[in-house]
């Protein structure tokens, strides 16, 4: 008797990147992040036809004929950036730029008290 549920759904975990030397050799390389799939691609795309990144679901994330991975990079890590950064859109009365939802200026957290009483 199993000590649980079993998983429904397995996978590896890992990023591979797919390097096509030509019409009869294909090589996978896999790669613990993201990181290190573009360090990949960038040094062997001078040796090959095309190189291709696939995601842990098995999407293709990035091939080098449709586009360049210093382009690709740069995409991704804003992207990412992008996902990490939530900010609820705050309009400061004072002009702060420093002053958003989450992090009021002084001036802000002044008038919230005051509006309490």
């Amino acid at each position: 008797m199993g000590g649980g549920l079993e998983p429904t759904e397995k996978y590896d975990g890992t990023i591979r990147v797919r390097l096509l030397e030509d019409a009869a050799k294909t090589t996978e390389i896999r790669c613990a992040s993201y990181h290190d799939a573009i360090g990949v691609v960038k040094d062997r795309q001078g040796s090959v036809t095309a190189a291709k990144i696939i995601d842990r679901d098995d999407d293709v994330v990035f091939t080098s004929a449709e586009m360049d991975i210093d382009d690709w990079a740069r995409k991704w890590e804003h992207a990412k950036r992008s996902l990490s950064v939530t900010v609820d859109a705050y309009d400061c009365p004072y002009d702060n730029i420093a002053c958003v939802a989450d992090d009021l200026c002084v001036r802000c957290k002044m008038d919230t008290v005051q509006s309490q009483y």
